[in-house]
Order: structure tokens, then C-alpha cells, then sequence
């Protein structure tokens, strides 16, 4: 079966986190991406960390199966070749700072309209409009600006995400605009110019918490480990001092977690934890109960009588572990590609398509294609400037 994107050519002027996890997912399934960086050093995101093989495991991630072609828009030289690859492409993204593209004449509007059937994103920070539109914006940044930062961590300190999620929900959101605009060109022939901001995609991811708190007249406490509107659910010690968790989502699994792990039918009729609003009320007592029950069993004990409860449950692996996971080795979710510096084994992403094996191809070294893709249009006299 081939690729669902074969065909499909990408230039991607992009750096970091957000457009770059964008165009790999569309490497993925069959684009070629061709990825426009500086000369020299490259996507600023190569120097994050040197872990892997001496590569950056954040470059690893989010730049295999692509061609880097090193090129410096601002020179005429530069902006000619770019131009070149526009004239042939169907999708171009971008996230540069601020008003760059803007400037340069790259902006999603201005090509769509220079090149009619071309799909353009802008990526921002803030979106185009606004007080803040302007403003230089990275990961962290934004948690903090969208209230993410002030839902999470425990009582008495917030904290960040562990994980750059507006970064990852603005590549996702850009995965989903380019593949819409892209259905869209089939039925009309027409491009389409289109912007997603890290802002924008945090305020989607923050909806719930910003409706529950204009609704109660109060934020949500933030609750560490814990639900912080749902009880029980979270962490519990069992007898060999191990944490498992749990979480508990309608009556039927209350009357189940009662009678067949606990083996106490009778609290499902305890005025304090009848419903999910007493059992949250009444959290410090229900979760010491639960506790004190626990205590007789091994963490293993405590997994498969809630297993045999149908009830939702895990271990909190640390990262090494999750490596290690069974799952991912029985169905065979990771693979090895090729790099600079080595073979490298990464994950496969997360859609399954029978019949269909994504491309997982190497992660390019600066500049590797440049000459090879300057050739393609014509220009291969300028591969050495």
C-alpha cells in the first residue's frame, strides 16, 4: 500500500519544537520535507543536548526523514533557491520570530498569493493581532501565560509541564490545519494560508479548567498526583510500600472497587462516599480507608484485584521503565534510523495503519541535501555559496 502523502512536497522553514514535530509526522506517511536551515550551525534545537550518539534527543525527535538544505534566506542567492523550492511545493510552514517572515516576504498570506495551490502555516506565538502579538514566546512561557502553570503541581507549588505541551499542541494543531487544507485543495485547486499560535493551542487545551472556573466562582485547586475533581483517583501505598493508581469515574465502578477489591460492599450505601461529590468532600477519610485496606496486600495483590474489578489502574514507571515497557516490545513500537552519528532506535508514531509502515528514515546532518536539492532546480552553481 503507498504512503498516504507520496506526492506530497513540504518546505519547512523552521527551528526548534513546534513546526518540526509538524512536518516529521508529515515525513511520516510519505512527504518529503525538506527543511531550510542556517548555514553552519543549523536549527538552534541540534545544540539542546548531545545524548544521543552526540546529537540532541529533541532534534532526534522531531527532524527524522527529512532533507536539511542549508540556506541564507537573506541573501538573494538564498531567497532565489527558496523561492524555487516554493514554486514546486504544496506545503510551506514556518516559525520564524515575530514578524520575520513578515518582513522577508514569506508570510503565509503573501505566498498563498504568490503561489495560489500552496498551503502556508505561520506559526506563532501569540497569533497575529493583539497586544501580544509581537511578543517573543517559548514553551514554558506560554504554560504560564495560558494559567496552565497556576492548575498544576501541589497545594503549595505550581510547576511547569515535564513536557513542551504548548510547543507539542501547536505542531499537532499545524499537522491537523495542513491535512485540512490539503482535502480542501482537492475539492477547490486552491491553497490556503492559515496560522496556528502556541497561545491559541493552549487556550483550546485549557478550556475545561477555564470553564469549570468561570462556572464555580473558583479555580481549580491544583491537586499534585491527584484528580482534582474526582475521587477516588490518584496514588495509594500498598502493603510492600509500593504506589499504585487508580481512578474511580462512575457508580458502577464504585459499587465494583467496593465489593469485589475491597471485599466491603456495604460502603457503597456510606452516606460519605455516596456519589462523587461526597467522596471528593470527604476525600482525606475515603482515601485513609482505602489505604488502610491496602495495607494487607502487595502492590502486584492490589493491580489484579483491580484488574478483576474492571478497574482503570497502573504503576508509576519512571522513565527507564517505560522504555523498557512490555507493550511497547510486543507490538513492536519502536525502530532504528539511521543518523550523522549512527544508528538511532526511536518510537514509531502513534497512528496504526494496517498495511502501511511510515518512512523512519535518517536524521539529516546540516546542509546534507543542500547540494543534491540545488541541482533539482537547476541551481547547482550556487550549492557552494
Amino acid at each position: 500500500m503507498s504512503l498516504p502523502l507520496s506526492g506530497i512536497k513540504v518546505v519547512s522553514l523552521e527551528q526548534a519544537i513546534a513546526a518540526p514535530l509538524a512536518s516529521r509526522h508529515l515525513a511520516d506517511w510519505g512527504a518529503r520535507v525538506i527543511k531550510i536551515e542556517r548555514p553552519g550551525k543549523g536549527d538552534f534545537c541540534r545544540d539542546y543536548d548531545h545524548v544521543m550518539n552526540g546529537m540532541s534527543s529533541q532534534f532526534v525527535w522531531t527532524n527524522r526523514s527529512k532533507e536539511s538544505v542549508a540556506l541564507d534566506i537573506k541573501t538573494p542567492e538564498g531567497a532565489e533557491a527558496l523561492h524555487a523550492l516554493l514554486a514546486g511545493a504544496d506545503v510551506f510552514v514556518q516559525n520564524l520570530a515575530p514578524g520575520a517572515a513578515k518582513r522577508l516576504g514569506l508570510d503565509a498570506a503573501t505566498l498563498v498569493e504568490r503561489y495560489p495551490r500552496l498551503i502556508a502555516c505561520d506559526i506563532s506565538g501569540y497569533g497575529s493581532g493583539g497586544p501580544y502579538s509581537n511578543k517573543k514566546a517559548y514553551d514554558l512561557l506560554v504554560q504560564c501565560e495560558s494559567g496552565f502553570v497556576a492548575i498544576n503541581g501541589s497545594e503549595e507549588e505550581p510547576a511547569k509541564c515535564g513536557l513542551a505541551i504548548a510547543d507539542i499542541a501547536t505542531g499537532m494543531y499545524t499537522l491537523q490545519g495542513v491535512l485540512m487544507a490539503l482535502y480542501q485543495r482537492e475539492r477547490t485547486g486552491q491553497g490556503t494560508a492559515f496560522e496556528v499560535s502556541l497561545f491559541d493551542s493552549m487556550t483550546e487545551w485549557m478550556s475545561y479548567p477555564a470553564f469549570y472556573t468561570l462556572g464555580a466562582g473558583a479555580p481549580l485547586k491544583r491537586s499534585g498526583m491527584r484528580h482534582a475533581t474526582i475521587a477516588p483517583y490518584g496514588p495509594f501505598r500498598t502493603g510492600d510500600g509500593q504506589r499504585i493508581f487508580f481512578g474511580i469515574q462512575n457508580e458502577r465502578e464504585w459499587q465494583s472497587f467496593c465489593g469485589v477489591v475491597l471485599g466491603d460492599a456495604s460502603l457503597t450505601t456510606d452516606p460519605r462516599f455516596a456519589g462523587n461529590p461526597n467522596r471528593l468532600q470527604n476525600r482525606p477519610e475515603l482515601e485513609a480507608l482505602i489505604e488502610a485496606r491496602f495495607a494487607a496486600w502487595s502492590s502486584d495483590e492490589v493491580l489484579a484485584r483491580l484488574d478483576a474489578a474492571a478497574i482503570a489502574n497502573a504503576r508509576m514507571n519512571s522513565v527507564e521503565q517505560f522504555a523498557a515497557h512490555p507493550q511497547i516490545a510486543a507490538r513492536g513500537r519502536s525502530r532504528t534510523v539511521d543518523s550523522p552519528n549512527g544508528p538511532l532506535d526511536v518510537f514509531l508514531p502513534a497512528v496504526t495503519m494496517p498495511g502501511v509502515e511510515p518512512v523512519m528514515g535518517a536524521v539529516p546532518a546540516v546542509g546534507e541535501h543542500t547540494r543534491q536539492v540545488l541541482a533539482e532546480l537547476g541551481l547547482a552553481d550556487r550549492s557552494a555559496a
